[in-house]
C-alpha cells in the first residue's frame, strides 16, 4: 500500500515545477515528524541521495556514568543501594530528623572523608550491600574515636569481646577496634556471618549486629510460637535495636534521594585519600609524621588505634597516610631504618623497679626488656638501661589516649570539679553513691563505660553542682596549729566529709601544720 502511494506522489511531482533547494531557515522551521515518517523520507525507493532524502543523524547521548565513575562517593553509594526502605513510622521519624538536622550530615561527611573510599572498596570487593557503608553513620556518626556507654569503640563500635573474637587486638599500645582498615574487615566478616545465620535476611542480620544474634533469634522463635510474622518490624526487640534498622533505612533513603528531600550532603571526592603503609618497625608518631610531611595530630586522626606516642613495639605497625605522601614516606623509612624511636640511657636508682621506670617513661615493662635483651625483671641500682621514649613533649601527641582523657575530664559538667582516687573494693556504683551522682555521668566524665574495670590508684573526676546562686571558688588552705577537719569545715561553711573526699584523707588522719588542703568554697557565704 505504501509503495502504491509513493508512485502516485512521484507522478504528481513530475507534473510540477522542480522545487528550489530549501534554505537552512526552511529546514529549521519544518515541523517535527514521527520516527516512522522519518524512516520513509530517509529510505528513497530509487536509491538516490537527494538532499531532501538524506538520513538525519540522531544526536548521540553521552553514556551514563556507572556508580564507580561518579565524582561523589555519596552518589556512588546511592546508586548501589538495594535493600527495601520500609513504609514505617519509625523510618519516617528518623528521615525527618536527618532532614531537619543538616549540620549533623555535614559533620558526618567531614568525618567520613578520609575513610569512606577505603570502606566502600572493601564492601564492593565482597559484593555486599552498600547500605553497610552507612552503618558507621548510625553507630558512631563516623567518629573514629567514638566510645559508647557499652564499652564499644571505633567507627563500627565493637565491644571488647566481639572485637577479640574477630581478631582486633586491644592493649596498652593499640586498640584494633579503632583501626579503620582492620575494624572494617572485622565488621564485614561479622555481618557476613550474621547474614548467613539469618538465611540472607539483612534486616535481621543488621539488627543482630546491634543487639546480638541470640536476642534476635529468640524474638523470631517467640513470634513463630504465637503464629505472628517474623519480619523485623514485627519482632519485640530492645528500644535501641527497634530504632537501629529504621535509622539505617532513613539515612540510606536520603543518600539515594538527596534532591527529592532537599538535602545536600557535602560531597566526598571519589578517589583514595589514604593508603596503608607498613614500615615494618616501631615508629614514634612524631617521627612518622615528619616522614609523611604532615602534623602529628593529623597523623593520629588517621590512625586512632594507636593509644600512645608510637606504633606498637611488637606490631601492628601499619599506618594510614595521605596517598600522595606514600613514596616520600617509604623512602624516609628506608633512609632512616632503625632510627624511628629514640633511646634514652637511664641510670637505675635505688628503689627502682621495671614497673616504676616504665611508668616514668610512659612505656611498658616488656618494651624495656626487649630493648635491653632482658629475660626477667631483675635490675641493679647504678647500672644503665636503654629506654625507648618519645621524641616530643606529651602535648604534641594531642590525640593519645591520655590526652583525650584529660580533655574529656576537663570539660565542664558542673560548678566545680573533684578528684577521686580509686581504692581497693571500689566500683563506679560505690563512688557515684558516695558523691551523690549517677553512675552514667561519672563514667562519661572519665571517658569510660559503667561496666569498665577500675584500677586501684586511678584518678577519677567528679563534677558537682553548687547551690542556686552559689559562686564556687577553689581555695588552698594551709593548716595551722590546732586546726582539725571539723574546725576548717566550719570556718568555710562546708561539710567535714567533703573536706575528707576533696583531699583523699581518712577521717582518723591528723592534720599537720603547713599541710595544704584543697577546698571548694561558696564565696557568697564565706569571705576568702
Amino acid at each position: 500500500m505504501r509503495l502504491k502511494y509513493s508512485w502516485i506522489l512521484a507522478l504528481l511531482l513530475a507534473g510540477c515545477q522542480a522545487p528550489q533547494q530549501p534554505t537552512d531557515k526552511d529546514v529549521s522551521e519544518l515541523p517535527p515528524t514521527t520516527e516512522e515518517s522519518q524512516a520513509e523520507q530517509t529510505q528513497p525507493i530509487d536509491g538516490s541521495t537527494d538532499a531532501e532524502t538524506l538520513p538525519v543523524e540522531e544526536t548521540e547521548k553521552a553514556p551514563e556514568l556507572t556508580a564507580q565513575q561518579q565524582d561523589d562517593l555519596w552518589k556512588r553509594i546511592g546508586m548501589q543501594l538495594e535493600l527495601p526502605v520500609a513504609d514505617d513510622k519509625m523510618v519516617d521519624y528518623y528521615r525527618n530528623w536527618y532532614i531537619k538536622h543538616p549540620s549533623h550530615l555535614r559533620t558526618v561527611s567531614k568525618r567520613a572523608e578520609p575513610f569512606l573510599y577505603l570502606i566502600i572498596e572493601q564492601i564492593e570487593e565482597r559484593n555486599m550491600p552498600l547500605e553497610l557503608a552507612l552503618l558507621p553513620v548510625v553507630e558512631s556518626s563516623y567518629d573514629a574515636f567514638a566510645y559508647s556507654h557499652g564499652s564499644a569503640a571505633g567507627l563500627w563500635q565493637f565491644i571488647p569481646g566481639t572485637g577479640k573474637m574477630y581478631g582486633l587486638e586491644q592493649d596498652y599500645w593499640y586498640d584494633g577496634r579503632r583501626d579503620v582498615v582492620a575494624s572494617t574487615d572485622a565488621a564485614l566478616n561479622y555481618l557476613t556471618y550474621l547474614n548467613e545465620r539469618f538465611d540472607g535476611n539483612w534486616n535481621h542480620a543488621i539488627a543482630s549486629y546491634n543487639s546480638g544474634s541470640g536476642r534476635v533469634s529468640s524474638a523470631i522463635r517467640k513470634n513463630r510460637r504465637h503464629g505472628k510474622p517474623t519480619d523485623f518490624f514485627s519482632l519485640q526487640l530492645p528500644k535501641e535495636t527497634s530504632a537501629y534498622v529504621p535509622k539505617l533505612m532513613a539515612i540510606a533513603d536520603i543518600v539515594a534521594n538527596q534532591e527529592k528531600y532537599g538535602v545536600k550532603i557535602p560531597p566526598i571526592a571519589n578517589k583514595p585519600v589514604l593508603v596503608e603503609v607498613d614500615p615494618k618497625e616501631q615508629l614514634d608518631l612524631g617521627i612518622a609524621a615528619q616522614y609523611a610531611g604532615i602534623p602529628v595530630k593529623e597523623l593520629q586522626s588517621y590512625n586512632p588505634a594507636y593509644n600512645q606516642w608510637a606504633t606498637a613495639p611488637e606490631g601492628p605497625q601499619k599506618l594510614l597516610i595521605p596517598a600522595e605522601q606514600q613514596e616520600q614516606f617509604l623512602a624516609k623509612v628506608e633512609e632512616n631504618r632503625g632510627k624511628g624511636v629514640k633511646l634514652v640511657r637511664y641510670k637505675i636508682q635505688s628503689g627502682d623497679s621495671l614497673g616504676v621506670i616504665a611508668q616514668k617513661h610512659n612505656t611498658t615493662i616488656k618494651v624495656i626488656q626487649n630493648a635491653n635483651g632482658m629475660s626477667d625483671s631483675n635490675i641493679r641500682a647504678g647500672r644503665y638501661l636503654l629506654i625507648p621514649t618519645s621524641t616530643q613533649s606529651d602535648s604534641t601527641y594531642a590525640l593519645s589516649a591520655d590526652n583525650r582523657l584529660k580533655q574529656t575530664q576537663s570539660r565542664s559538667r558542673g560548678d566545680y570539679k573533684l578528684s577521686h582516687t580509686v581504692k581497693s573494693g571500689e566500683s563506679f556504683w560505690t563512688i557515684a553513691k558516695e558523691h551523690n551522682v549517677s553512675v552514667q555521668s561519672l563514667a562519661k566524665w572519665n571517658g569510660m563505660a559503667p561496666k569498665d574495670t577500675l584500677r586501684i590508684g586511678q584518678k577519677l573526676v567528679v563534677w558537682k553542682q553548687g547551690e542556686q546562686g552559689a559562686v564556687m571558688r577553689t581555695v588552698y588552705y594551709n593548716v595551722r596549729s590546732g586546726d582539725s577537719i571539723s574546725t576548717i569545715a566550719n570556718r568555710f561553711k562546708v561539710r567535714s566529709s567533703d573536706v575528707v573526699k576533696w583531699n583523699n584523707l581518712n577521717k582518723s588522719d591528723y592534720l599537720q601544720p603547713g599541710q595544704k588542703l584543697k577546698l571548694y568554697v561558696d564565696v557568697t557565704k564565706v569571705s576568702v
